[in-house]
């Protein structure tokens, strides 16, 4: 075991980017992976099988929300317990959200397998693209069991303090996916189906990958059923709830969205939708690659007691989230229409055209979003579920889906999909309330404390 923890005792400033660059590399990788697979899918098989992959989203979206639910819930409490020394703990809470996830994916897959159709339904696919859905979700549903488990153990391999073993992990499955994405579209000219089976085996490379941790002798995690309570795993759920909101509500919202959209255009608006939905998933994972490092940095140092490194973590992650929060929104300006190319051949057809107003219309949210996020985050590291709720509530999910009617049905005069970036900046105003309500109560507490 090591003796030292770095991210309690080690400088600011190299701790901080020891873990953000990291995590911020391997998130860009996977999410690179798959709008490469969006733009081989777009460019070799058409808009309708880009349209079927992506109205399954908000699926894909819950599968992944309840994992980061109890993956990120679940470091965090573990991240406590390393705080404090607690190792036993640690490992308890480890085996458990593995296990927890794992069992969770299969149980879905077999239900979905048995139910595929009806689900298209519910996600509002038009009947002729539902051959095309059937094709790639009869895979992709088997893959969830192997990369949801990933997913639960990167996060924890990262907790661990191997940031860089985790990273390396993500960017082999990346690569092995665009590969694969160029040999079975792209060379071979195969189906729909084969762009998930790429998927599959990039998703074993990765597991594989991480596998490796269990022989390294630095580490303190390992698997460990003793210890295991129950109330554990409902306080991860609890802490991570926020984060499941994040992410279950990105899916409900798209689910709205593309009800909307093939009213108004057909699969045609919901291809185009798709590409400027890349560009805020990108983003996303740029700003969840400094979210991750700072549920670690700040859950063990609020376990330690340090509140002055969590203010210094803290003003190092915001610096970071405008950089890039600037950089995106001017690719949006500036580059929306080389972005459209990169996913239809011709830049006159429907799908690209309505990809540019799409783009025209959601850019503020570049701005907006990286910080609620963070402030979201911030509060699940302290162990604050209710404010963290608050924030993931009014951006994911009551903010959007309300202005969304809205727009839809009252204010017709204006695209429906402003209600996105006006969501965003809302929640920025109660965010930063929040996060400076917080500060005053520390503040108070650390006076009460000095006097006592």
């Amino acid at each position: 075991m090591s003796s030292e923890n770095r991210v309690t005792q080690s400088p600011i400033i190299p701790t901080f980017f020891y873990f953000a660059v990291p995590s911020l590399l391997g998130l860009l990788a996977i999410s690179s992976a798959s709008i490469v697979d969006g733009i081989f899918v777009g460019r070799y098989l058409g808009a309708d099988a880009l349209a079927a992959i992506n109205l399954l989203v908000p699926f894909l979206t819950f599968m992944f929300a309840t994992s980061l639910m109890i993956a990120i819930g679940g470091t965090v409490k573990a991240g406590k317990y390393i705080g404090e020394d607690d190792y036993d703990k640690a490992n308890a809470v480890f085996t458990q959200s593995l296990i927890t996830v794992f069992g969770f994916a299969v149980v879905m897959a077999l239900i979905t397998g048995l139910f595929s159709e009806t689900l298209f339904g519910l996600l509002g696919a038009p009947t002729e693209v539902h051959p095309l859905m059937l094709k790639y979700f009869s895979v992709i549903s088997l893959c969830l069991i192997i990369q949801l488990s990933s997913l639960v153990l990167y996060y924890f391999v990262r907790a661990d303090g191997f940031p860089v073993l985790a990273t390396v992990a993500l960017s082999v499955g990346a690569a092995t996916n665009v590969v694969l994405d160029i040999v079975f579209l792209g060379y071979l000219g195969l189906g729909i189906e084969w762009a998930a089976w790429a998927t599959v085996i990039a998703q074993t490379f990765q597991l594989l990958t991480l596998s490796t941790f269990f022989f390294e002798k630095r580490r303190n995690l390992c698997f460990s059923i003793s210890n295991m309570k129950l109330s554990d795993l409902f306080s991860s759920l609890i802490n991570g709830s926020s984060e499941f909101i994040n992410e279950i509500s990105v899916g409900i919202v798209i689910l709205i969205i593309h009800w909307l959209l093939v009213f108004e255009g057909g699969q045609a608006a919901v291809a185009g939708f798709s590409v400027a939905n890349y560009m805020l998933f990108f983003s996303m994972m740029a700003y969840y690659g400094i979210v991750d490092a700072i549920h670690i940095l700040i859950s063990q140092n609020f376990g330690a007691g340090n509140w002055q490194r969590i203010r210094q973590f803290m003003m190092m992650a915001g610096s970071s989230v405008l950089t890039i929060s600037l950089g995106f929104v001017y690719v949006a300006q500036n580059g929306a229409s080389a972005i459209t190319q990169l996913f239809f051949t011709d830049a006159v057809t429907a799908s690209s055209k309505q990809a540019l107003f799409y783009i025209s219309v959601i850019w503020p949210c570049l701005l907006f979003s990286g910080f609620n996020v963070l402030i979201s985050a911030y509060f699940t590291a302290l162990q604050k579920p209710v404010q963290s709720l608050i924030i993931a509530l009014s951006r994911g999910l009551v903010l959007p889906v309300a202005l969304l009617l809205c727009f839809a049905f009252f204010f017709k005069e204006n695209h429906f999909l402003l209600a996105l970036p006006l969501a965003e900046s809302i929640t920025l105003i109660i965010a930063v309330s929040l996060f400076l309500l917080k500060q005053e109560e520390i503040k108070k507490q650390q006076i009460l404390a000095t006097q006592s």
